[in-house]
């Protein structure tokens, strides 16, 4: 038990979930811009230890353990996303224009099944106010920026071709230079308009020619819907091919509630909880998906990385072992507070030596068998 378990998290839970999220945005905010608290932060729960160093996509990583896109969605806390213990940190989802999302409420808890239901439908502050912060901010380590379509409002027209792809453009100029990497959110599941946009034959291929001239300086990673089927993600792959800036992928949420989660919420609870379920319910498949598409991809070019469901450090070992270079975590933040990163790492270190392996590559993919896996030496 912590203390934000005791004390802090019931004082939390008390309030609505959105207003528990913004307050402690906010004050993470406050508190990175008070003189030493982010340095103080940063020696309470950083773990320096060479066996969690890593190397994916030409980007040198402290730790393996990243904070998800969704919790500092406009980079507002940018100063203490360094000293929270995370070996890297994505913010967004960012649009080309601001947008207030869906309506309230959209956040909701489900502390039976350590989770969480997620409606909040991409609300952001724009990619122009977005890469003004960029630009004043100087990360200590890798900060990635999630991109995505503008929602416009449930009420919104459908939006044409050239209108979505413009939309990405725009959004990409204006953060790659500010960006560790990109990750293109394909498809988020709480919008409705174009939600299905990506899935259909050829419409990511036409994304990637649309950036290509853009000379992107920073590596991209793709945000994909979670289907653990071969032919799909054959057809993602077939369609990246020809795009050398495109250096890896990532699962997004399921839409809704399929029954294929095993949820301990009666699901006549949920009746009236739009969005889409985070945290351990997802854990199974998003572990299937890792696996296929580690499976078939070209690991000397490709890195996959992996969220859904991590909360302990054999979570996140468990992923790194079925084909994620990286993890990241958001929901175990609202449940487990900001020392989750510091004891995943530390459990992540011991899991790493009594395997017997020097560093998180080595580990990547091990728990596949190797008819399954095409041959790639590691990089520490």
């Amino acid at each position: 038990m912590s203390v934000y378990t005791t004390l802090i998290r019931p004082l939390l839970f008390r309030l609505d979930a959105e207003k528990a999220h913004h307050m402690t945005v906010e004050g993470c905010r406050v508190m990175g811009a008070i003189p030493g608290v982010a340095a103080l932060a940063r020696r309470l729960l950083k773990v320096d230890d060479p066996v969690l160093r890593s190397e994916v996509a030409g980007l040198g990583f402290p730790n393996p353990v990243g904070l998800a896109a969704g919790w500092d969605k406009s980079g507002r806390a940018l100063r203490m996303l360094d000293s929270l213990g995370f070996g890297f940190a994505e913010i967004g989802s960012v649009s080309a224009r601001s947008s207030l999302g869906n309506p309230k409420p959209r956040l909701f808890r489900l502390p039976r099944d350590r989770a969480i239901i997620v409606n909040y439908g991409l609300p952001n502050d724009g990619a122009d106010t977005v890469a003004a912060r960029l630009a004043a901010h100087c990360p200590q380590q890798p900060l990635g920026v999630n991109i995505v379509k503008t929602n416009d409002g449930q009420d919104a027209p459908p939006c044409g071709t050239e209108e979505i792809l413009a939309d990405y453009e725009r959004s990409v100029l204006l953060t790659h230079r500010y960006a560790s990497y990109l990750m293109l959110n394909l498809s988020c599941p709480n919008v409705a308009a174009e939600g299905d946009f990506f899935s259909q034959p050829g419409n990511i291929r036409l994304l990637l020619q649309r950036l290509q001239p853009l000379s992107i300086c920073c590596p991209v990673f793709l945000k994909v819907a979670p289907h653990d089927d071969a032919d799909v993600h054959q057809r993602l792959l077939e369609q990246c091919e020809d795009f050398a800036f495109v250096r890896g992928f990532c699962f997004n949420l399921p839409p809704g509630k399929p029954e294929s989660l095993h949820l301990n919420t009666p699901r006549d609870e949920l009746a009236d909880r739009p969005g889409a379920v985070a945290g351990r319910p997802v854990t199974a498949l998003i572990d299937r998906c890792i696996a296929g598409l580690y499976s078939r991809m070209d690991r000397q070019r490709y890195a996959i990385i992996g969220a859904g469901g991590i909360f302990t450090a054999q979570d996140a070992y468990e992923k790194i072992r079925l084909g994620a270079s990286l993890v990241q975590l958001y929901t175990a933040m609202i449940y487990e507070g900001p020392g989750v990163a510091k004891r995943i790492c530390r459990g992540l270190s011991k899991l790493l030596r009594q395997d017997g392996f020097q560093c998180v590559a080595e580990a990547v993919g091990s728990g596949l068998t190797e008819a399954s896996v095409p041959s790639a030496k590691p990089v520490c």
